[in-house]
């Protein structure tokens, strides 16, 4: 039987318009203290977006999705964030926020693999 360990997941969702409600998943963080690993995978579907809000910005959206990846990626692209460690970076992704990029709430599960988990769960929540 092979060893699993705890991990936690939010998914990173888009919300073209706070005072509608409405959003969509565009993405996914996934973090194992026992790996000490943290990433992020996203995939935005642009006609989503703009279905939701004729006038939203797209680029601006990608931008954020972006940071998220970032963020999670650690060195430069982590900006201020890049000497934390990957707990740390996970709990500020999570952190609640009113922006059109936002955390869903953290989820539990086990594995052996988190690079494989954050692949899985992008294809069946976000795409």
């Amino acid at each position: 039987m092979t060893k699993r360990d705890v991990f936690e997941y939010a998914l990173v969702r888009v919300v073209p318009r706070m005072e509608r409600g409405e959003c969509f998943n565009a993405g996914v963080i996934v973090y194992c203290r026992a790996y000490s690993y943290v990433a992020a995978r996203t995939h935005l579907d642009e006609a989503k977006l703009l279905a939701l809000d004729p006038g939203a910005d797209v680029a601006g959206v990608r931008a954020a999705l972006r940071a998220v990846e970032g963020l999670c990626a650690g060195g430069e692209e982590a900006g201020q964030a890049a000497g934390d460690d990957a707990g740390r970076r996970f709990r500020w992704l999570i952190a609640p926020r009113s922006t059109v990029v936002q955390p869903g709430p953290v989820h539990t599960g086990l594995t052996a693999d988190p690079a494989a988990e954050v692949e899985r769960l992008l294809e069946l929540l976000v795409r």
